[in-house]
């Protein structure tokens, strides 16, 4: 969220415009209904939500989810809060590092607070019993092009998992050229040239990270190529902002309102139905027509990150 953009005036949601907690769990026990099976938290960021442990708690509760999973910056991961989240029934943990220098972390995160808050979130995270924790980098090329293997050797021989995303045209505001991505091959180029790397099978169908390993056996990591290589076809997953709309893809232009019905006191059949008929004539295929909608990317706004996480 660029403080050039939301700096001070900003006029944010209205609080009774956002989803309590209870609605974000109603509408996913709906989602669960259907065959959803993970739920992921993300933002933003989502530990500025106040109580987010009760909707750990609810989200847990639900017959159906499998997996809890966040994506933080890792910033307020305190023991304590990561020992509550963990006994809420939060499985997984995702934290986002651009750079382990600070001059590079500030720059590109446009924080007022070291890296080594980030890192001692991860390992507070670690204490409470969180393992196999992804360290999330946005490689971009001309920004952090450098702190590539310092964050690979940082965290090998760890069972932490570093995933090095290409620069992805999110939203409006993060001043996207398609010169700044730096190819994940040739992000696997330079970490092979130091440590030895093989590919490794994906864990489940549509896993978004294309998985390494060094062959060392110190650990894994992976690369998500959604610009250089899409995979559109194998996405499954649904989006829910915080004010009560769903997207059906990370670069949608505008959102489904679930919310209306949902205060109007729709039944869980009734917003079922409404899932299913924003779900399955869905027919998003940005990261594979990109070079199309480029031409005029004008014509074509897109909803910002911030609203729907990663």
């Amino acid at each position: 969220m660029p403080r050039e953009v939301f700096g001070p005036g900003y006029a944010f949601v209205p609080r009774d415009e956002l989803l309590t907690l209870e609605e974000i769990a109603r509408i996913a026990q709906v989602f669960a209904m259907a065959g959803m099976r993970k739920v992921r938290i993300t933002g933003g960021e989502p530990m500025i939500r106040r109580n987010l442990e009760h909707l750990i708690e609810m989200l847990d509760a639900i017959d159906g989810v499998e997996d809890i999973s966040m994506t933080t910056n890792g910033s307020m991961l305190t023991l304590g809060r990561a020992q509550d989240l963990k006994r809420m029934g939060l499985k997984r943990l995702t934290v986002s590092l651009d750079a382990l220098d600070d001059e590079t972390f500030k720059r590109i995160n446009d924080v007022d607070y070291p890296v080594s808050r980030v890192l001692d979130g991860i390992e507070n995270a670690r204490a409470a019993g969180f393992t196999g924790i992804k360290i999330n980098a946005v490689a971009r090329r001309g920004f952090n092009e450098h702190a590539v293997l310092p964050l690979a050797e940082h965290f090998r021989g760890t069972d932490c998992i570093v995933r090095f995303i290409e620069f992805m045209d999110v939203g409006e505001t993060n001043g996207w050229n398609m010169k700044d991505v730096i190819p994940a091959r040739e992000l696997v180029r330079q970490i092979d040239a130091s440590y030895a790397l093989e590919p490794v099978s994906p864990n489940y169908r549509g896993e978004v990270a294309k998985r390494w390993r060094y062959r060392d056996s110190e650990g894994e990591i992976g690369f998500i190529t959604s610009v250089t290589e899409s995979f559109c076809g194998e996405c499954s997953r649904a989006r829910l902002s915080a004010v009560g709309k769903i997207y059906t893809c990370l670069f949608g232009t505008e959102g489904h309102d679930i919310r209306e019905p949902l205060r109007a006191g729709a039944s869980d059949a009734q917003l079922l139905r409404r899932l299913s008929e924003i779900w399955q004539p869905r027919t998003d295929r940005y990261s594979e027509l990109r070079s199309q909608f480029m031409v005029d990317s004008a014509a074509r706004p897109k909803v910002e990150m911030s609203h729907i996480g990663g």
